[in-house]
């Protein structure tokens, strides 16, 4: 689906509808500054993925949530604070997935990305990429399961459901530079009925996206989530593992409606 446009987000509040604008948050449109996630609901339709303040036909309600230090809420709160000059302020913000996939044995999947891509280089993340015109939110995992790690999981072999949202700036600290990339990222749990060696035999994984991978145990992801960014001890935890992915499991594991079908 190269050279397609990405889908891009909508702010829905209050019945009217605007685009999300690149390097202002998201999250913010819908909680006070001070606060850092909201519960939103959330639905493609008609090729805009919507943000709303108020259920709508086939949404779903979630949490939305961005980190303490995101550059866009950061960027929001200085005087006259504008995006960088350069930045692609006409890009919008853009959907994303990222797939948590789960084994019958309860691992969990993480694949670190190639130090050559240009986005999070070398660091450990789920499987996933933007949303194409024309998919479901599902498509869009699989699809990227599929091209990144080889895996094809057929219909009837697993479940999902929709874990939360998190609002990813890259880079992801203003003290790295200005935000280049803006996202609203789905992530999906699907628990499969295979075992993680059945899934990992079927694994060809692209060398262009995709460096290493590894399959944690829940009490590994639990012990990432209880750590603080930039604390030691992480154990077997790759190190490069990044402060997003820690803040988003600690998300989620708060939500016992959620997880308790991960941990």
């Amino acid at each position: 689906m190269a050279g397609l446009a990405h889908v891009l987000v909508h702010v829905r509040r209050g019945g009217v509808e605007v685009p999300a604008r690149f390097g202002q948050s998201v999250t913010g449109a819908f909680c006070p500054a001070h606060e850092d996630a909201a519960v939103v609901s959330c639905g493609l339709e008609c090729g805009r993925f919507i943000l709303s303040d108020a259920a709508f036909p086939g949404s779903t309600e979630t949490i939305l949530k961005r980190p303490p230090f995101c550059p866009a809420k950061l960027l929001g709160q200085q005087p006259a604070a504008s995006v960088p000059a350069g930045a692609p302020g006409d890009r919008g913000v853009a959907a994303a997935v990222a797939v948590l996939l789960q084994a019958s044995t309860r691992r969990v999947l993480l694949t670190r990305r190639a130090a050559t891509l240009a986005v999070f280089p070398n660091v450990w993340v789920p499987p996933g990429g933007h949303v194409e015109p024309g998919e479901e939110l599902l498509d869009v995992g699989l699809r990227e399961l599929e091209e990144e790690t080889g895996l094809r999981l057929e219909a009837g072999t697993f479940s999902w459901r929709m874990l939360g949202l998190w609002e990813s700036v890259y880079p992801p600290m203003l003290s790295r530079g200005p935000p280049r990339r803006h996202h609203v990222v789905s992530y999906l749990l699907l628990l499969s009925a295979e075992s993680h060696e059945r899934l990992q035999a079927r694994m060809r994984p692209d060398e262009r996206e995709v460096s290493a991978y590894a399959w944690l145990d829940p009490p590994v992801l639990e012990h990432i989530a209880a750590a603080e960014d930039g604390a030691e001890g992480a154990g077997a935890v790759p190190s490069t593992l990044p402060a997003t992915l820690r803040s988003v499991l600690e998300i989620f594991k708060r939500r016992k409606t959620n997880l308790h079908f991960f941990f």
